[in-house]
């Protein structure tokens, strides 16, 4: 069977081309899909937008009822580092909703992928960094409240630290949070995840992977996790303008390669959701986000 792939034409909210969030990046990882072969009739899920009662499971209710109504202050605006309109209001629902679907087919098929999602800097009281509400979080807590799983896992291999996620999570023995990331990033203030590894600027391919290899079964060995929530972002990159890392396109393979192996390996659900990447070089970035789908289709 294909990989089944969580998309919606609004992910794109359509930014102007010089703004810092490359929003062009999502209907070219799309076509770039297409033109590989992943993406055919029977491979594509469309998103619906989050429901606000599962919104409000991770977000403070005020907060969730700003972001419906456009309505966010400009101080939070500020932080999120874009005004929350009616289209990035309608993104961010959408994007959340495609991470919960992408994490029920994961857990019908074994894994799925959303093209977007890993908005890990939204904590519970407000976004931040370019991330209005958090995916992964609000799928982790509607799978819990349905019963759908007890042990979740969330493995985020973005370049910058997950302190929305853990803020949101830490309170939950269900749900483990891992974040690997550049010691010297953003967010300047971290949120203690339950295991963070903070990586020197320049790490590369080799010294990354060696690491990630020696975590990964003692991830694996914390509980019997029912699903794992991957953040394949691509920011690690050495052309990344935000990163400070040196990953080649080949080391993100290599990483994509075994997380996917190893979680897949022991029969656990995966659900990839690309997370960062901030190349001017935008349908190259969407090329290194099209690594996650390809390694996944291997799996499907």
């Amino acid at each position: 069977m294909s990989l089944q792939i969580v998309h919606h034409p609004d992910y794109d909210a359509g930014f102007a081309a010089n703004h810092r969030f490359p929003m062009s990046k999502y209907p070219l990882l799309m076509e770039t899909l297409r033109a590989r072969g992943l993406a055919g009739h029977d491979a594509l899920n469309v998103a619906e937008p989050a429901p606000t009662s599962w919104l409000k499971l991770a977000h403070a209710a005020d907060y969730v009822d700003q972001v419906i109504a456009c309505a966010v202050p400009e101080k939070i605006e500020k932080e999120i580092g874009f005004p929350v309109g009616p289209r990035v209001s309608l993104r961010a629902r959408l994007a959340t909703g495609g991470t919960v679907l992408a994490a029920r087919l994961a857990l019908r098929h074994g894994i799925a992928c959303n093209t977007a999602g890993g908005s890990h800097h939204a904590r519970r009281a407000q976004g931040a960094g370019f991330c209005t509400f958090n995916d992964v979080a609000v799928a982790s807590l509607v799978l819990l409240a349905e019963g759908a799983a007890q042990n979740i896992l969330v493995v985020d291999l973005d370049v910058h630290q997950g302190d929305g996620t853990a803020d949101i999570l830490a309170a939950d023995p269900r749900v483990f949070t891992f974040s690997m990331h550049g010691d010297r990033n953003y967010p300047a203030r971290k949120i203690a995840s339950d295991l963070d590894v903070a990586l020197p600027d320049g790490t590369g391919d080799a010294a990354y992977v060696e690491r990630l290899a020696a975590i990964l079964p003692e991830l694996s060995a914390q509980a019997p996790w029912d699903i794992v929530f991957y953040n394949a972002g691509v920011d690690v990159h050495a052309e990344d303008r935000l990163g400070r890392l040196a990953l080649s396109d080949n080391g993100l393979r290599g990483r994509d390669e075994m997380v996917i192996r190893h979680f897949r390996g022991l029969g656990i659900p995966v659900c990839g959701v690309i997370g960062g990447g901030y190349s001017t070089d935008v349908p190259a970035l969407a090329a290194r986000h099209a690594i996650l789908f390809e390694v996944a289709s291997d799996y499907a």
